[in-house]
């Protein structure tokens, strides 16, 4: 048992798992320190702070199993059971069997198609973004120019004119084209 728990297989092994653990610290510090959980945007519509937590509560989650079962187990006692059940010749195949036994090590692939669907949902939301990037660039282009354009007292119908082209040129239409009562409510 002695021998098996200093093989090279398992000192490579504790080895990794030290590495994977350092590395899941880091990108921990990391992540928190470039996402503020508290931000408005994680808050402003249910569905998404209902998201939001509930990714949340699964990394903690994660990370929690991660730190758990970071360390390799600790080793059976085998002397205490066998002075604690009555069957020895049970206790000491079930030692004969861990002595022996070498499983290979569980890994999880991540499967091609998932990758490729979590692309492409990554592209769709740089789409977006860009999107609402452009929309707010253009929002923010409008509200510039409706302040600069704001009527006060001292505006006459050629600053309308000049500021709104279009609606200069519907009214221009309707006067020549006599439709003195158009956009009136009572007809």
């Amino acid at each position: 048992c002695e021998a098996h728990r200093e093989s090279p297989t398992i000192r490579r092994s504790t080895v990794t798992m030290s590495l994977s653990a350092t590395t899941r610290r880091v990108v921990n510090r990391v992540a928190h320190r470039n996402i503020d959980w508290s931000s408005p945007i994680f808050k402003g519509n249910a569905e998404l702070a209902a998201s939001v937590n509930q990714f949340r509560s699964w990394v903690a989650s994660s990370e929690a199993m991660a730190e758990k079962y970071s360390a390799p187990p600790a080793p059976i006692d085998f002397a205490a059971a066998k002075a604690a059940v009555k069957d020895k010749a049970l206790v000491e195949a079930l030692e004969k069997m861990y002595a022996s036994g070498n499983p290979p090590a569980e890994t999880h692939a991540w499967s091609a198609e998932d990758k490729a669907d979590k692309a492409h949902q990554i592209e769709e939301a740089k789409v977006r973004q860009e999107f609402l990037a452009d929309v707010v660039a253009e929002t923010e282009k409008e509200i510039a120019f409706m302040k600069a354009t704001r009527t006060t007292r001292d505006t006459d119908a050629s600053d309308l004119k000049e500021a709104y082209p279009d609606l200069a040129e519907e009214i221009e239409n309707e006067i020549e084209n006599r439709e003195w009562f158009k956009d009136t409510v009572a007809k």
